[in-house]
């Protein structure tokens, strides 16, 4: 690309530039790998420091609390909180299960440092957004070898009491001593060919393996080394293409905190939501850089998407169970590329949510950064294939000959996607008659879709159909939408969909029911009161000789039984980080789910509940007669993928266009989307649950939303989210 006249002679502005740009400032004697991070130091410091309150019974100050050390000094708490009755209204008449209100308590990693649990909110214009919990920076970079225990080699020997394995690690370099090297030893004229990641600043979601940083999932648990003994395999490919390996990110702790697999713990305290909390025992909860009292995620990658946003790095690896980068993506306007399932590793080096559904992603400012990113992970020799993560036995026909980042750019010239065909997903776009919280982010997508991409850009656009949605006249119909692939496809590949059952213990698809003679649909549950056998209706339905049920949609197929699989990745993951350990002659006895259970903490009780539950399970199936969640995900993936591609191939198309959510960033702490504890719809995790690349692009933003408010149930037991129709204006 030719530069910009002049633009040599301009000096260099780290904020917002592309890797493009640093290479070209760098080559031009305006910046040094070490000025740029020290650039992103003094921005740690300026603006990563903590943005919730507590939420107390009283709202009484709380002593002063310090954290974590992080950019040379430790975090500062609020003293204030906020009392629980302003955020609960009637809470006087409120006669449910104990609350778990805000406090401040010791984390268990280490004694000294201080963490919010319980019950918070964002802080109004906090100024902070607390994104990255671990800094590669000596001496704060481990709580194994913290301070002087991560002495510099060349300031001699390690103190007493300084443990074996601080001798290897003090010896890494942290992010400043790699600078130095890097500009020491390529000056001005580095090997972009070899080293395309040169100087580029990266954070990374907690789970993936750091040899130089604490690496525990986001988790506050004590470990005998808190790092592992080395790094995730697209780590390495960073750490070799000249990247700096720079900080971890904040994230939800196990990558959403991985659910809960029922037993006989319950919560000794509740908490009324957890909506906004994308939040680790040991490193906080980020806030959204636009407005700091609102969610930085929809799922759990929330730090990596927010130090983009913020500038405090030029690049992000996350990871996506089912909303964890197009989230952070989303909220934070950064761009994404979330490669299909499994083309990047995660599971091979990092503790995962779900195995059948976790995948990296790359959270960069633009499209053409992700790009270069994604290529940069590529192995020489190896391609993208780690052996630790057997999900990356994908066909090698799946992965492009040429570089992603060639195909990342075009013009953007009026008509550029002429003859281009574009299939509109209505679906994620539909949303109750009179609702009024969709409404400013569904009406603005539309018309940007229809407006630059079929106006200005020229593609043609065709759309699918729903109940819920008015069609365009002014957009081609789909004459195979994803209700007639479905139709079509679920008798063959997914059949035991139509005879699920509804929470209330009734067939989720009554039209089948009512087709059918009784049948049973689960052990002892019968029901039928029809005429046809089941299997001659899978036919009629196959060939559109009967209606599909109503709800036989995008939506409804998306809800899976949870699967045993993290009782499975945990003591895998924690059985190799300590084998990799005996290997180098060092002890690790963190190796199981009861040891890890007791040297953790957790934010909330819910998840101490959960976490000692899923100690318990024994059995990688679910019950016996009941549905069965590791089947579940591998159907569906066929299943989706199939619908995919016969939509796209039977109506001509080149590409789908979604919308990820309809909803803004909820408020932290506050009132989610009745019915949807994490505004997350179901529609919204078709994408993960096919396996499928996504490439998320910033399009815009709304100043008017509607956001929900609580009310006490009538039997004053619990706190319910209601819809409200009054706006709230973001400035």
């Amino acid at each position: 690309m030719t530069a910009e006249p002049g633009a040599q002679d301009k000096p260099f502005r780290l904020d917002e530039a592309t890797i493009e740009d640093l290479h070209a400032a760098i080559r031009s004697g305006r910046t040094t790998c070490v000025a740029v991070v020290q650039h992103y130091i003094a921005r740690v410091r300026a603006y990563n420091g903590v943005a919730g309150l507590l939420v107390t019974e009283d709202g009484a100050p709380v002593p002063e609390a310090k954290g974590a050390v992080r950019a040379a000094a430790p975090l500062r708490f609020p003293t204030e909180t906020v009392k629980a009755s302003t955020v609960l209204p009637d809470l006087h008449k409120y006669g449910g299960p104990a609350l778990e209100y805000g406090r401040m308590e010791t984390t268990a990693s280490d004694p000294e440092v201080m963490q919010q649990y319980g019950m918070i909110v964002g802080k109004p214009n906090a100024g902070q957004v607390n994104a990255l919990a671990t800094l590669n920076i000596r001496g704060e970079r481990s709580v194994t070898c913290r301070g002087d225990f991560d002495r510099h080699p060349s300031a001699g020997p390690l103190p007493p009491g300084a443990p074996p394995v601080c001798e290897m690690f003090r010896r890494l370099p942290d992010a400043l001593e790699r600078a130095a090297e890097l500009d020491a030893t390529y000056g001005r004229d580095p090997d972009l060919e070899k080293m395309p990641m040169y100087g580029v600043v990266f954070s990374f979601k907690d789970p993936f393996d750091t040899k130089d940083m604490r690496t525990t999932a986001g988790g506050d648990a004590r470990y005998d080394i808190d790092f592992p003994a080395r790094d995730h395999v697209l780590v390495e490919q960073l750490r070799t293409k000249g990247a700096i390996i720079f900080a971890k990110a904040v994230n939800t702790e196990y990558n959403g905190r991985a659910g809960n697999p029922g037993g006989r713990h319950a919560p000794d305290k509740v908490l009324p939501s957890t909506l906004g909390y994308q939040r680790s025992t040991w490193g906080g909860n980020p806030a959204n850089p636009y407005d700091t009292t609102r969610s930085a995620s929809l799922g759990s990658s929330s730090g990596s998407g927010v130090s983009v946003s913020a500038n405090l790095v030029m690049a992000s690896l996350g990871e996506e169970t089912r909303a964890s980068c197009r989230g952070p993506a989303n909220h934070n306007a950064v761009a994404l590329i979330l490669p299909h399932k499994s083309l990047l590793g995660f599971n091979g080096g990092a503790i995962g949510a779900d195995i059948y559904c976790d995948r990296s992603g790359i959270l960069c400012r633009t499209l053409a950064d992700c790009a270069r990113v994604v290529d940069a992970l590529k192995d020489p020799l190896a391609g993208y294939y780690d052996p630790r993560d057997p999900y990356t036995t994908v066909p090698r026909s799946s992965v492009l000959s040429t570089p992603y980042a060639s195909h990342a750019k075009m013009s953007g010239t009026p008509g550029a996607l002429t003859g281009v065909r574009i299939g509109i997903v209505r679906e994620s776009m539909v949303y109750p008659s009179g609702s009024k919280a969709e409404e400013p982010i569904v009406t603005a997508a539309a018309r940007e879709i229809k407006t630059i991409l079929g106006g200005r850009l020229g593609a043609t656009l065709t759309e699918s159909s729903d109940p819920l949605w008015k069609r365009d006249p002014d957009v081609e119909a789909m004459p195979t939408d994803f209700r007639r692939a479905l139709a079509r496809l679920v008798p063959i590949v997914m059949p035991d969909l139509l005879f699920r059952l509804g929470r209330d213990g009734r067939p989720l698809f009554k039209e089948f029911a009512a087709a059918i003679v009784p049948t049973e649909f689960m052990p002892g549950k019968i029901f039928g009161t029809g005429t046809m056998q089941p299997i001659d209706y899978c036919v009629a339905l196959a060939e559109g000789q009967v209606a599909p049920p109503a709800n036989l949609d995008i939506a409804t197929v998306q809800e899976q039984e949870l699967a045993m699989a993290f009782r499975f990745h945990v003591p895998q993951y924690l059985s190799r980080r300590a084998a990799d350990w005996k290997a180098r002659g060092f002890t690790e006895t963190l190796v199981d789910f009861r040891t890890l259970n007791a040297r953790s903490k957790f934010w909330g009780d819910d998840g101490r509940a959960a976490f000692r539950n899923w100690e318990e399970v024994t059995d990688p199936r679910n019950p016996l007669g009941q549905r069965q969640g590791v089947n579940e995900r591998i159907m569906l993936r066929e299943l989706l993928r199939r619908v995919d591609m016969m939509v796209l191939i039977e109506n001509h198309l080149d590409a789908l266009v979604r919308l990820h959510t309809p909803f803004p960033p909820g408020r932290i702490g506050g009132a989610y989307q009745p019915g949807l504890p994490g505004n997350l719809r179901l529609e919204t995790f078709y994408g993960p649950n096919a396996g499928l690349t996504e490439i998320l692009i910033p399009a815009g933003y709304v100043t008017t939303v509607y956001d929900p408010v609580w009310a006490l149930s009538p039997d004053g037991t619990r706190y319910v989210p209601v819809p409200s129709d009054t706006p709230t204006t973001i400035p």
